[in-house]
């Protein structure tokens, strides 16, 4: 069985995540506990009790969504699960490396607290908006936003599956998209709740700060082949992973792209992490992928149920 883990990004976080989890594993509970030593402060506070204002903000959301990640991805790997290809969606790609032996998680945990930090900086200095586009294909949202574009800037930024584009830029022109968008047969355009234009060029105040802190960690050649949001492609060795991190800020997330390329590997899908954003997702590229999802005890016992691996009694003070 090939199995393929995914990873989910900003927009997944709920008070509380991770903390059932914890609470039932003691392995699941060191990771939130290395998150707060390696950050200097209470992250799993945070996770755990909000409030969702604070929780929201993208310097706090990454580390969060990372340690979950982590965290349940530990507990697959304990049960000798391994994966023969990791992805994640956008920040979700850091805690995919960390998966696939390519970064630590304390140098990862640290890397996307600044690369939260960078992106939230860089939607003060240039307030932008991101809207999800619904029930219009690709090429007709890319080319809304050309048609968008005496307005301002606006970008196709997630290509997530069919008939779900975000698209990503300054203000009045997301508004002038979504118009057009909508006049031309899109279903629904529905602003998102974001601290930014993320992956569009108004994050390029960002891409320095970001690529001298990718600078100081220790990257490593990938134990499993981790699918790069930017080029939808396979990646393993050190450079290589620098470089599809750093391009990732400012470039597209080709999910849609990604998720046919293990399709076609034969992959058994599991999503780890806060929620099944992405199991979703999948069933919109395609309805006949297999996929689990490991976000709390009980999802953790049937997916490794599922996947013929035994589970024994939570330990812990559950």
């Amino acid at each position: 069985m090939k199995l393929a883990f995914l990873f989910p990004g900003q927009g997944a976080q709920k008070v509380g995540m991770g903390r059932a989890l914890a609470e039932a594993h003691p392995e699941a509970r060191a990771v939130f506990e290395a998150a707060d030593r390696a950050l200097g402060f209470a992250l799993t506070e945070l996770c755990w009790n909000g409030p969702a204002e604070e929780l929201k903000k993208s310097m706090h959301t990454q580390p969060a969504l990372l340690a979950h990640g982590v965290a349940a991805w530990r507990l697959l790997d304990g049960a000798g699960l391994k994966p023969a290809f990791v992805a994640g969606h956008s920040l979700g790609e850091y805690t995919a490396a960390v998966a696939a032996g390519a970064i630590g998680f304390e140098d990862a945990i640290r890397l996307v607290r600044r690369r939260g930090e960078l992106m939230y900086e860089a939607g003060l200095e240039r307030p932008g908006a991101m809207a999800a586009i619904l029930g219009l294909d690709t090429a007709a949202v890319e080319a809304a936003c050309a048609d968008a574009a005496s307005a301002g800037v606006v970008r196709a930024a997630n290509l997530n599956a069919p008939g779900q584009v975000v698209i990503s830029g300054e203000v009045a022109a997301v508004e002038r998209a979504c118009e057009l968008a909508r006049e031309r047969g899109a279903r629904r355009a529905i602003r998102l709740e974001v601290s930014g234009a993320f992956h569009s060029p108004l994050m390029d105040s960002a891409a320095a700060g970001l690529s001298e802190a990718l600078g100081r960690v220790t990257l490593r050649d990938a134990a499993c082949p981790i699918i790069a949001n930017v080029s939808a492609a396979p990646v393993r060795r050190t450079e290589e992973i620098r470089d599809a991190l750093e391009r990732q800020l400012l470039g597209a997330v080709r999910w849609e792209e990604s998720m046919r390329r293990l399709v076609a590997e034969g992959a058994t899908f599991v999503e780890l992490g806060t929620g099944t954003v992405l199991r979703g997702l999948l069933r919109s590229i395609d309805r006949e992928a297999v996929c689990h999802n490991v976000d709390d005890p009980e999802s953790l016992e049937a997916t490794r149920s599922a996947l013929a691996t035994p589970v024994g009694p939570p330990r812990g003070d559950a």
